[in-house]
């Protein structure tokens, strides 16, 4: 029961829309799948004048798959998805960073989800 309630608390706030001085929030699905496995990536930005790009990268002890995009500062969309696709099994780190006109981190979000391997792999 414990669990159940940190969980629904863990996933209300990776869901909540962007908070007052919140600039980047992340979201990514499915939170749990098989291999190989599609994550779909939705990024929130706050509109600000020194977003220059985004990267976003899944990563897990064995593998790693990155995307990079520009911004055009206040005039970029706010919502931006990134998808990723046949992920093999491994617990990932997906990470969302946004850089500023010289290259350096502006703000940055981060969210763990989990590909198991399927029972046909084997």
């Amino acid at each position: 029961m414990k669990v159940r309630g940190c969980v629904c608390g863990l996933v209300l706030l990776l869901t909540a829309p962007l908070g007052a001085g919140e600039r980047l929030s992340l979201r990514v699905s499915p939170s749990v799948s098989f291999a190989p496995a599609n994550l779909v990536v939705r990024a929130m930005v706050e509109a600000h004048p020194d977003n220059r790009s985004m990267a976003i990268v899944a990563e897990s002890a064995d593998f790693y798959r990155a995307s990079e995009i520009q911004l055009d500062g206040e005039q970029a969309a706010r919502t931006t998805m990134f998808e990723f696709r046949s992920l093999p099994s491994g617990f990932y780190e997906v990470r969302a960073t946004v850089f500023d006109q010289n290259g350096l981190p502006r703000a940055r979000a981060v969210s763990q989800v989990q590909v198991v391997e399927s029972a046909t792999a084997r």
